[in-house]
This record gives C-alpha cells, sequence and structure tokens, in this order.
C-alpha cells in the first residue's frame, strides 16, 4: 500500500480495510516474529532484576503480566479485582497465578514455567475471611521466594495492596518497588516488537478510516467512536484506555468522552484513540476532521494549521541520545494564548498502553525530570490547539525514536488547511 500522507477523501478511504466491510484484517506475521517477541521480552524483565538485585518480581497489573508472560486473560477486570497475578524470578521460574478455570488459557504459552490457582482475597468473593486468605496468600508467595529466591529476600512488585504487603514483609519478603522496572524493560522495543505493533497501526488507521466514513451530520459521538471498536475487535484487538471523542462545543474544555450529542455539519470532531490493539499493542494517535467533510472555518483552518506547527517542529528536534530537558529547551512555543488550553504533556512513550517516559511542556518545568531518550523507544507526539470560545484541534502522531531522528509509524493522512 501506498503510504504517502495525502489529506483529502480518497487518500483516506485508501486505509480503509481492503477485505471490505464484511471481514476482518488477517496479520500477515509469522507465528516466529511473535516467538521471539516473547523471549525479548521477559529477557528485558530479567534484565532488570540483575539491575535492581531482586530475585523476583511479582506482577499484578494485567499490563505487565501481558508483555512478560503474554498472557491477556480479562485485562480490564483484573485490573481492579486482586484475582490474578505472576511471580517471575530471576533465575527460576516463571509463574502464572491463574483464575480458577482458566488454567489451560496458559499452557501453551512457551515462557510460562508453571501454571498455579491464584488466591484471590477481594471482598467481593470473600468478605469476612479477608485476612484468612491474605494470609494463605503471604505463605504461598514467602514460600516460593524462599525456594527460589537463593538467599535474595529483595522481591519487586509493580502494584500490591497494603494487606498483602504487610503480611509478606512479615515473612522477611522486602518489597522494592516495581513500576520502574517494568517502565523501563517495556521501554525499548525490539524488531520483531515493532512488527507486532506496525500491524496493530495498520489495524488502528482501517478503524479510523471506518470513523472517517461514518462522521456524517445526525450521527452520534458514541456510534462515530463505535466504528473504531469494531474494527479493532472483529480484527483481533482487544480493548481502549479511554472514550475520548467529542464534537463541535464539547471539543473544548477538553477530556470529554463520547457522548449521545448529535453531530452537525461542519462542527470539528475531535478524537483521541488510546487503542489497545492486535497482539496487545497501543495504538495512540488522535485526528481532527469536520462532521460531513465540509471545507474548515477560517477559524478552524487556522487553529488547526497551528497544532500542525507544534506536531511538525517537535518531530523535527526529537532524536535518540537527547535528554528530556534538552528536547523540552527546543520544544514548540506554545503562544499565550493556546496556553490555558495546551494539552496535559508533550510527548510519551507507548508500547502495551502509554507508558514511560512523560515529557511535560515548556510551559511546566516543575513537572521535568531527568531522562534520555534511547533508540528503539517509541513516543508519541502530542498537540491541543483553542482559543476562548472555540473549538479544540487535537493531534498526535506515533514514532520510534533513531539516532537520525523521529520515524513516523503512522501514515493516516492530516487535514487540508
Amino acid at each position: 500500500m501506498d503510504r504517502v500522507l495525502g489529506s483529502g477523501i480518497a487518500e483516506k478511504r485508501r486505509f480503509l480495510n481492503p477485505l471490505g466491510a464484511d471481514k476482518p484484517l488477517k496479520s500477515p506475521l509469522p507465528r516466529e516474529t511473535l516467538d521471539r517477541a516473547r523471549t525479548y521480552r521477559l529477557q528485558r524483565i530479567r534484565q532488570q532484576l540483575a539491575q535492581h538485585d531482586c530475585s523476583a518480581i511479582l506482577l499484578y497489573n494485567p499490563v505487565n503480566i501481558r508483555y512478560a508472560l503474554d498472557t491477556p486473560n480479562m485485562q480490564l477486570w483484573t485490573m481492579h479485582e486482586t484475582v490474578r497475578y505472576a511471580l517471575i524470578f530471576l533465575d527460576g521460574p516463571a509463574i502464572i497465578f491463574e483464575f480458577k478455570g482458566c488454567e489451560h488459557l496458559c499452557r501453551d504459552l512457551p515462557e510460562v514455567d508453571e501454571i498455579r490457582n491464584s488466591r484471590s482475597w477481594h471482598y467481593m468473593s470473600h468478605g469476612y475471611r479477608l485476612d484468612e486468605r491474605v494470609e494463605q496468600w503471604a505463605d504461598e508467595i514467602a514460600d516460593l521466594v524462599k525456594t527460589h529466591g537463593g538467599g535474595n529476600a529483595r522481591v519487586a512488585m509493580d502494584r500490591i495492596e497494603p494487606p498483602a504487603l504487610w503480611a509478606l514483609e512479615r515473612r522477611g519478603v522486602n518489597y522494592v518497588e516495581g513500576q520502574e522496572l517494568t517502565e523501563r524493560a517495556r521501554s525499548i522495543k525490539s524488531a520483531d516488537e515493532m512488527e507486532l505493533m506496525r500491524w496493530a497501526i495498520r489495524v488502528a488507521e482501517a478503524a479510523m478510516a471506518r470513523m472517517h466514513e461514518n462522521s456524517l451530520p445526525g450521527r452520534t459521538e458514541q456510534e462515530i467512536w463505535a466504528e473504531l471498536h469494531y474494527e479493532n475487535i472483529r480484527s483481533g484487538g482487544e480493548w481502549f484506555e479511554t472514550r475520548l471523542l467529542s464534537c463541535g462545543p464539547r471539543t473544548n474544555p477538553w477530556y470529554q468522552e463520547a457522548s449521545d450529542y448529535v453531530c452537525n455539519e461542519g462542527e470539528m470532531i475531535s478524537f483521541d484513540i488510546d487503542m489497545i490493539g492486535p497482539y496487545g499493542y497501543c495504538t495512540d494517535l488522535s485526528r481532527s476532521w469536520t462532521c460531513g467533510h465540509t471545507p474548515m472555518t477560517d477559524t478552524q483552518r487556522r487553529l488547526y494549521a497551528t497544532a500542525r506547527e507544534q506536531i511538525e517542529h517537535n518531530l523535527s528536534v526529537l532524536k535518540a541520545g537527547m535528554s528530556f530537558r534538552e528536547f523540552t529547551d527546543k520544544s514548540w512555543r506554545i503562544p499565550e494564548k493556546h496556553q490555558p488550553y495546551r494539552y496535559t504533556l508533550a510527548l510519551h512513550g507507548v508500547g502495551m498502553a502509554d507508558e514511560w517516559p512523560l515529557v511535560p511542556f515548556h510551559t511546566d518545568p516543575e513537572a521535568a525530570y531527568e531522562g534520555v531518550f534511547e533508540e528503539n523507544m517509541v513516543v508519541c507526539v502530542e498537540s491541543l490547539i483553542a482559543e476562548h470560545g472555540t473549538e479544540s484541534i487535537k493531534l498526535e502522531t506515533q514514532v520510534l525514536l533513531t539516532e537520525k531522528g523521529a520515524e513516523r509509524l503512522d501514515a493516516f493522512p492530516w487535514e487540508e488547511t
């Protein structure tokens, strides 16, 4: 497919699913690509364990479990219930503690050495027996650390509830904050990961083209947003982190999620997809266009051109080897009239979800922290432009960082201004 950037309706239609409205997109990638990515990701976790002198890491965040072991079971539910977790040792087994009745989902995964039933202790299921369940859970985890930890009781944990942490500490297990380990591990992508991510982006672009076709007067924000879900789910994608699509006066202030608001011809439709697609990889893109694809008004055109200027400038200075602070110093200066309506950050990392690093705008120096962009990081470059009483233009592109600069991974066309 020709990936040259365009701007009109015909150019966007070229991103539609070529198999037609009644068929899902099928990944062309061989199984070996996924197998190599799995091996690489688990190695990245264990490298972080070695660097932080930890014998193991206890994972509850389902995104981290997916990254390390490629087990995606019920991710949204397990975001908020303590029913599923993994314990990965530096010099020992990778153990998944699966929700009862789901053990078969992990049997063919090459990076999983052992499958156990999880010991959940959430109030929904256990109520007054909660303390008893926590003690049973801690006994099992502490015994495994004693068996496989080689005498090292330092265990990283990405997310832990206080009762569970206190129970482990009473058993001599030493807590190490694990979010840094997982975020650092996930931040550098292998060539195989990039193949998986590029396919997820291809599905996302087909979904956005479907949204574009259906961005017509009389449709609600929810109806337009549903087109994105449809193409993603039927093509092997998984879920969405947000529902950020709004139209006309609801675009400003930003962060209003899709509603039953009926879009009118000529109003600006702005969205941010935050899509967890095929293979569990995130595509995080933003676009704005007019309902009915009418020509922009003078105000819409001016704001859109300003957002493009911000994106293009920041792409031009971004490269591997640059410090976060250097990027902030060289980044596009937001005019004062747009500052009250700016986005919350200049760019952020992305992998199996939005991730580290997060770099603020020059207007927020107190939020900056130290760090360096590394080769093979993937980041999303952001822009949100509005003024008092206007609609908001939301643009975002996803790029791979190299020593030569930022390589755009998405090619879905911008609008004509």
